[in-house]
């Protein structure tokens, strides 16, 4: 039922938005046409892409996958884009309430309460996932969160495999899902090897043939945005116009360094919500569909990090980064509530007590091999061989 509520909010969210929506589709659409046209024409497609286009920054995943659309006239080829990303959301809130059911397999949790902890949470989950499927049509950053959703079922089940080659397709994807790469260390230590190298093998043959074949194509990590009034960047004293030099190495080593503490102190399941954070902290610009991956992060983390009924803080990021657009009209206000609430959550998740198991014994993902005995009233009928989350 959980599952059927949501696909209707979906659905309202999808038929409000839709009409007005694609602002950004473009982008995915010029890219997905030139990487299929090679170097005929004008000789700016195929590996030359990001040489001579370097404001795509999409990863050439989503152009391939944009492509897929190329046959259909423009705005059925939007249509019918909006229409995958948006059921994607819908994966994605199985793909968490699957992971959490997995992990938390054997403790005794109430399955029951952890349907209604996805159904809480994922009534905040697709505003913001309408907001960069639909009205902007950010195929790129849905993509790169779909993988990485895969990626935490990957982990909970032990699989390095998976999850390298699932964070791989994140970051050929979109490249800020760099920051997620930390949950690579939730696997058992035996394990990482194996991830990396099959992270690092996807990522090069998505990559190298662009830089290989087309060495100016490292201007497109030179490409620069508008500094906002609004941004969190402005109230740690940064005053550039556009985006410093320094900025995007800073939001990639903030996220990795921040996962990494993450994993060692026993709450992988922060260390999205902690990317996303690094990256609203140091972006200069306040597109509202960043918020997209910090909700993913907070869906992970009410529903893995955490065992209350309630997950307030989807709700709280909601409110905090999406609602404050709509009701508070000064910019330096907005960028101070940003800067709020990525410190405190920020805080929480690294320091604040958790209950349940201990941290340190939640630090690995451990496969599990045989269905345990749960305790509880409702359990039992909730594995997630058989589970409907």
């Amino acid at each position: 039922m959980h599952l059927v509520l949501l696909a209707a909010w979906t659905i309202l969210w999808f038929a409000v938005v839709e009409p007005h929506g694609g602002f950004s589709w473009h982008y995915l659409r010029d890219g997905g046409q030139l990487i299929y046209q090679g170097t005929s024409g004008g000789g700016d497609g195929g590996l030359n892409l990001y040489a001579q286009h370097p404001e795509l920054q999409m990863g050439p995943v989503s152009f391939l996958v944009a492509g897929l659309f190329n046959p259909f006239p423009g705005a059925d080829g939007q249509a019918l884009a909006a229409a995958l990303m948006s059921l994607l959301g819908l994966v994605i809130l199985v793909l968490a309430g699957r992971s959490a059911a997995w992990h938390f397999l054997g403790t005794g949790t109430n399955h029951q309460r952890l349907r209604q902890r996805v159904l809480i949470a994922g009534l905040a989950f697709i505003p913001m996932w309408i907001e960069v499927a639909v009205r902007f049509g950010h195929l790129d950053d849905v993509l790169a969160l779909f993988f990485t959703a895969l990626a935490v079922r990957a982990v909970t089940r032990g699989n390095a495999a998976a999850t390298g080659l699932f964070l791989a397709l994140a970051m050929d994807s979109k490249p800020t899902a760099l920051a997620f790469l930390p949950l690579l260390l939730a696997l058992p230590r035996h394990q990482w090897l194996r991830a990396v190298l099959w992270c690092a093998g996807l990522v090069a043959l998505a990559w190298l043939p662009f830089f290989v074949g087309a060495p100016h194509s490292f201007a497109a990590a030179q490409f620069t945005i508008p500094n906002q009034p609004a941004s969190a960047l402005r109230w740690l004293g940064v005053g550039d116009p556009e985006t410093p030099p320094w900025d995007r190495p800073a939001q990639a080593a903030l996220g990795l360094a921040l996962g990494c503490v993450a994993v060692w102190r026993g709450r992988w399941a922060g260390v999205v919500l902690l990317g996303a954070n690094a990256r609203i902290l140091l972006d200069p610009s306040v597109y509202t569909y960043y918020t997209a991956s910090v909700l993913l992060g907070t869906l992970l983390w009410d529903v893995i990090g955490q065992r209350r009924l309630v997950p307030w803080w989807s709700w709280i990021a909601l409110l905090a980064l999406y609602g404050s657009v709509f009701v508070v009209p000064d910019d330096s206000a907005r960028g101070l509530i940003r800067l709020g609430f990525v410190a405190v959550s920020t805080v929480y998740v690294l320091f604040w007590p958790i209950g349940g198991r201990s941290e340190r014994s939640r630090t690995r993902a451990r496969p599990r091999r045989s269905v345990l005995p749960l305790s509880g009233q409702d359990e039992t009928a909730a594995r997630p061989s058989g589970s409907t989350m």
